[in-house]
């Protein structure tokens, strides 16, 4: 799981000869996938697992105006669109554009006309449904933004605003979207609705988790076109991660936990990409600092982490602080992504080589075969123009620390201003 700005690229395999694209992934031809989709049963005769294969159908083919409007396949009985529906598919299936987005919409069909053929429990049908559009809203409401950068926001939906944690979580806010961050909170009450507060409306996002208890969207996002609603956590944390590049913990109950080592997970086994991850206790609280002393006194002994993953957060009691460090971490480092198997951190300023040298030393440890270089865009990255002209540090990286990985962006970002 990546954000938008530190994207992997993994190319496809090329076809065999002779081969289509779709048959290339999904070993089926274009006019058995469509063949299979018009045997989705008519409305008279079909149960409701089949409405939900031809709604979850319809949102991959449908214009995203039409799913704003609530017109189009979703909004009115489904077999007066069918022939709309067909028509849709064979133009999508007739396209003979072997670029990666095409095949994977082109194999998500496949996979409907699959499911409709031998169809699961209903449950299970209800559930790829909804989580397909609740991803495909949140990902087009995320999609202008995409450029800027966002902070996620944890803590308690239970922190009243008297509570100092409250005040410091508006302050973050507050410091973040000043400095150019945006944030993007659980859009309930509490330290949700402190960060929207300190950020504004403006500068914030909220995904909403719909519980049958305690939480809805606070005031200052209700109503927002940057606020999503979903029925699911997986698909609200895979949002919280893939969309921010930074996260800020104040205390919580499980909720906040779990959050926590989730992020910390994902980064320790490079499901996610490393971004700076700070904790933020009121001055004399010790919340962050006693969970600090378990995960120290506890899974660090008993060789549950490394050394180095104590590396991935820091701890902080003041709000400037924070802001600094979340800032400070893109001072020089600009993103990183996979080209095959070697690791690309794009920086603002290039290494002089006395630097090039001692980051080979410093940090061999990291490249598979030892082996750092500085270098320019591949050609896979072409296509981010954004970050085509900044200098490289290229390596085989071996995915196995990414505390230490931690450790060398810090190590960029802490040489001198102007010579790097």
């Amino acid at each position: 799981m990546t954000n938008r700005h530190n994207s992997n690229h993994f190319p496809p395999a090329a076809p065999q000869p002779g081969t289509s694209i779709l048959s290339h992934e999904l070993e089926d031809e274009h006019d058995q996938v469509l063949a299979r989709l018009q045997r989705i049963p008519p409305e008279s005769s079909r149960g409701r697992g089949s409405h939900a294969d031809e709604g979850m159908l319809a949102s991959v083919l449908m214009p995203s105006a039409d799913q704003e409007s609530g017109a189009g396949l979703l909004s009115c009985d489904f077999s007066e669109k069918h022939e709309a529906l067909l028509s849709r598919l064979e133009r999508i299936l007739a396209n003979a554009s072997d670029d990666l987005r095409s095949t994977l919409i082109r194999g998500m069909l496949a996979g409907v006309a699959t499911m409709a053929e031998q169809p699961p429990d209903l449950l299970d049908v209800k559930i790829m449904s909804r989580a397909f559009k609740e991803l495909q809203h949140a990902f087009r409401v995320f999609q202008p933004y995409e450029h800027c950068r966002k902070v996620s926001i944890y803590g308690s939906a239970r922190t009243l605003a008297h509570d100092p944690n409250f005040q410091l979580a508006a302050r973050m806010g507050r410091l973040l979207s000043q400095r150019g961050f945006m944030v993007i909170t659980g859009a309930g009450p509490g330290i949700m609705e402190a960060g929207h507060e300190g950020a504004g409306k403006d500068m914030s996002f909220g995904v909403n988790i719909m519980l049958p208890f305690e939480q809805s969207a606070n005031a200052i996002i209700a109503g927002d076109p940057k606020l999503v609603h979903l029925k699911y956590f997986f698909t609200r944390k895979l949002l919280f991660v893939r969309e921010s590049h930074a996260a800020a913990f104040f205390p919580g109950g499980f909720g906040t936990m779990d959050e926590a080592f989730e992020l910390l997970t994902l980064i320790q086994t490079g499901k996610a990409n490393v971004v700076p991850i700070v904790c933020l206790q009121v001055p004399g609280s010790d919340y962050w600092t006693r969970w600090m002393d378990f995960v120290k006194h506890q899974l660090l002994p008993g060789s549950f982490i490394s050394e180095s993953d104590l590396s991935l957060l820091k701890i902080f009691d003041n709000a400037e602080a924070a802001a600094d460090e979340i800032q400070h971490f893109y001072r020089n480092f600009h993103s990183y992504r996979f080209v095959k198997e070697s690791l690309v951190i794009r920086m603002r300023h290039p290494l002089t080589p006395e630097q090039l040298k001692e980051v080979r030393s410093r940090f061999h440890d990291l490249a598979s075969n030892g082996v750092i270089v500085q270098g320019k865009a591949l050609a896979p990255e072409l296509d981010d123009r954004e970050a085509l002209p900044l200098p490289r540090l290229i390596l085989p990286y071996h995915r196995q620390d990414a505390g230490r990985l931690r450790q060398l962006i810090d190590w960029l970002n802490g040489l001198p201003q102007g010579s790097a």
